[in-house]
């Protein structure tokens, strides 16, 4: 019996040291890349800012704004031009996706259009919902571009719902989620610029 308890106390201190180990060895590896996994965050979202937008030489500082009460705020970046305001990149998101969380850069000019959009991170299913990165910016099928549209004018939302938006095949929920995000996007530009790319009054 004492042979019994020496061999489980063994295993559990040998159990103990290697989640102590591994834990180290994680605490270490993250402090090592965390920085790295940051820079990499501000290029990709950098880089988005640059394709959703108009030209643009400078950009002022974010604004931040949550306009429905969601889990996350959304941040505003204003674009300027030879000192005149040119679009606001809004980093948007809806946690609605098939898989839960997307996050997504839009693009707005002064007056609400959409000018561009960059998806920053999703878990949707590949060759299905992770289709939204182009499907929404189809030139060529009118119901597939949302690039140009003002949800001020109508709410974007997928033909099954009443919209005009064709889903994306066989990934309905996924559309939804990411036409919600862009919706989101554009309540944050409403409550915070006005037509004639000015901060409203209203304050965050």
């Amino acid at each position: 019996m004492a042979k019994r308890e020496s061999t489980f106390i063994n295993m559990l201190v040998a159990l103990t040291l290697v989640t102590l180990v591994a834990a180290g060895s994680l605490g270490f590896v993250y402090s090592l890349t965390k920085d790295a996994i940051a820079e990499a965050k501000l290029k990709a979202q950098n880089e988005a800012i640059s394709k959703v937008l108009p030209a643009f030489d400078e950009l002022k500082e974010t604004v931040t704004v949550n306009p429905d009460n969601g889990p996350e705020s959304l941040e505003l970046f204003p674009a300027y031009s030879g000192g005149n305001l040119v679009g606001i990149a809004v980093k948007s998101y809806t946690k609605n996706g098939f898989s839960g969380h997307i996050g997504v850069m839009v693009g707005l000019d002064v007056n609400g259009n959409i000018t561009g959009y960059q998806v920053l991170e999703h878990k949707e299913t590949p060759g299905l919902g992770s289709k939204m990165g182009v499907w929404f910016n189809n030139s060529e099928r009118p119901n597939q571009n949302i690039i140009g549209r003002n949800p001020a004018n109508g709410k974007l939302e997928v033909t099954k719902d009443g919209g005009q938006i064709d889903a994306i095949t066989a990934s309905t929920i996924t559309s939804r989620a990411f036409l919600e995000a862009v919706n989101r996007a554009h309540a944050g530009f409403a409550d915070k610029f006005s037509n004639a790319g000015q901060p409203s009054a209203q304050t965050n």
